[in-house]
């Protein structure tokens, strides 16, 4: 059994690796062998990376978040059970890491005075100076969590409805309704900067 300190050793800022069947994988890990582990982690870290920021739209974390979801899948990965795609469990380990972390920002923030940052680009920005990724992740950081996490399931990291309705223990007629809503609140957002999201 590998030491769970040797995840430390992990590096989650490189690209990801294998494209091999999960399930041998997982048994190879559960009959002891370490390399199945490390296989995971090396094919599915990016994935778990691309996940965190996206739903957290905040960078500083997302290597230390993506660290504690591998150490979750470590120590309860003998439990699996072979009833679903490991990224469908994997997934939803992610999202209530990301749930737990947006938790305790929301506690924190009661004790932290309110900054008032004007103008997202400054007093003086200039129209063809902006930023349209950057544009785009605000705006999707400012939908609520219900419609942001399933959007980026599906449109940033292309799960299946189904895919996603298991991720996050609903129906898919749920998911359909959250995304398409979420949708329309981006093109709202949106609306101001179409000219230059579209020249």
């Amino acid at each position: 059994m590998m030491p769970i300190e040797n995840i430390d050793n992990f590096d989650f800022s490189g690209q990801a690796g294998a494209e091999d069947d999960d399930y041998p994988l997982i048994r190879q890990f559960i009959e002891g062998d370490e390399r199945g582990f490390r296989s995971l982690v090396l094919k599915h870290k990016e994935k778990v990376r691309n996940l965190v920021y996206l739903t957290l739209g905040d960078s500083e974390f997302v290597d230390d978040i993506s660290q504690d979801v591998f150490i979750s899948v470590f120590h309860k990965l003998k439990d699996f059970r072979f009833e679903s795609k490991f990224t469908t469990w994997l997934y939803r380990i992610t999202i209530n890491k990301c749930r737990d972390y947006l938790r305790k920002k929301k506690v924190r923030s009661i004790f932290v005075p309110i900054k008032d940052e004007g103008n997202e680009y400054g007093a003086g920005y200039q129209q063809e100076n902006i930023d349209i990724p950057h544009l785009v992740r605000k705006a999707i950081d400012r939908l609520p969590e219900k419609l942001r996490i399933p959007l980026v399931m599906r449109d940033i990291d292309g799960l299946s409805y189904k895919e996603i309705a298991d991720s996050l223990g609903t129906e898919v007629g749920t998911v359909k309704s959250r995304i398409f809503r979420a949708r329309e609140t981006l093109k709202v957002l949106l609306e101001p900067y179409q000219k230059e999201m579209f020249r």
